[in-house]
């Protein structure tokens, strides 16, 4: 009672209205996650987390208004962030239906669209709890080596969650990166951290999207990492997608290489078997 309490008067502080209740929102592993009512009718939810990493809040919530300006996917409204948390307006879920993930697709097509100036962001981030660099490379294939998967292959070897053999056959990967990326393409406005966790199927019949790791990518980093974990009606949003804007050739063999830092950002997170499942993902995308 006296952290709902607590949390209750830091929403007052930061949105300048009462609240009339709270509760608690099951699934926030990494963050304490409660629902707001507030007096003016609203609904909204909290982030909070003790002694968060800096600009922990305040980089999620550049995140989400950098990917609500595309005007494609739709992205709850930040109502405030600070160094000890996040809120957003309030997303009623549903249940998934294909006519959602058509549209879906669609809008994530053109959250893509909108694009990105470079290859990275402004500033490095976070994924989970994981730092995130971001600092920029001209080209996608020396961003994605450098940036999204070296880093986390040594950090996972530190961890015994890697091989060195593992590791050596990942290397091999990023040596190739530049003839197996396929057809070049401009930086794409990505989500970043797109599993189905983070999908939120809205009441009002649209998909919402949230906890990003945003910055400019490569789209078929997104696709492939909503088709790692698995996301409701998978294959209709994809089929909207490629009929919507479609995806280069042989974009199916290349899964595998932008599924590689998911499941790196994974075996340092948690180990287990995710070290030999981004090995297997390296030896996928040689052998395309």
């Amino acid at each position: 009672m006296a952290r709902m309490a607590g949390t209750a008067a830091r929403a007052e502080a930061l949105l300048g209205v009462g609240v009339v209740s709270t509760t608690p929102v099951a699934g926030g592993d990494i963050c304490t996650v409660t629902r707001l009512r507030l007096t003016d009718g609203r609904g909204a939810v909290i982030k909070t987390r003790p002694q968060a990493p800096e600009r922990f809040f305040t980089r999620e919530a550049e995140s989400l208004r950098w990917l609500a300006e595309a005007d494609g996917v739709r992205i709850p409204q930040v109502l405030a962030d600070a160094d000890d948390c996040l809120i957003l307006e309030w997303i009623e879920p549903t249940r998934p239906t294909p006519e959602a993930a058509e549209q879906f697709g669609r809008a994530l097509a053109d959250t893509h669209r909108a694009g990105a100036p470079q290859f990275g962001a402004p500033t490095d981030g976070y994924i989970g709890l994981a730092p995130l660099p971001n600092r920029p490379m001209p080209t996608w294939p020396e961003f994605y080596a450098s940036r999204r998967v070296m880093p986390y292959v040594r950090a996972a070897v530190d961890r015994g969650a890697l091989t060195p053999s593992q590791a050596k056959i990942i290397d091999s990967c990023m040596q190739r990166i530049p003839d197996l990326a396929g057809p070049s393409e401009p930086p794409a406005r990505l989500h970043g951290d797109l599993w189905s966790g983070n999908v939120v199927w809205g009441s009002d019949s649209q998909v919402w999207l949230i906890d990003p790791a945003a910055h400019g990518g490569h789209r078929e980093t997104d696709l492939a990492l909503l088709a790692l974990f698995g996301v409701p009606h998978l294959q209709r949003a994809m089929e909207a997608y490629d009929e919507h804007t479609p995806l280069s050739d042989g974009w199916r063999e290349r899964v595998g290489l932008h599924q590689l830092h998911p499941l790196l950002v994974h075996a340092v997170l948690f180990g287990g078997s995710y070290g030999e499942r981004a090995a297997a993902a390296a030896r996928s995308a040689l052998d395309a």
